[in-house]
């Protein structure tokens, strides 16, 4: 039952850090005030798969090299769930 919270929040989390870098991408294309770079980072250490989604599928901050942890964060969360599956047969 707790697995089930943990994975609708996870999914919340991610989805809110994909919305959130497609619509720093929609600001910046229409040249009004932006979202901080440290905020999107924060997003993507929380949620990273969404992150990624994001950078990738909006074609935003995908050049800039603060943004390479983003695969950094992703690879410690996969490695974090994975650990749990393990350990704790999650």
């Amino acid at each position: 039952m707790m697995i089930s919270y943990i994975i609708v929040i996870l999914l919340v989390l991610n989805t809110i850090s994909f919305l959130s870098y497609g619509w720093d991408k929609r600001k910046a294309v229409k040249g009004k005030w932006r979202t901080k770079e440290s905020t999107l980072l924060l997003l993507g250490l929380i949620a990273p798969f969404g992150a990624i989604g994001g950078m990738r599928f909006f074609h935003h901050k995908t050049n800039k090299p603060r943004f390479k942890l983003n695969w950094l964060f992703l690879i410690l969360h996969i490695v974090a769930i994975a650990y749990l599956v393990i350990v704790y047969g999650i």
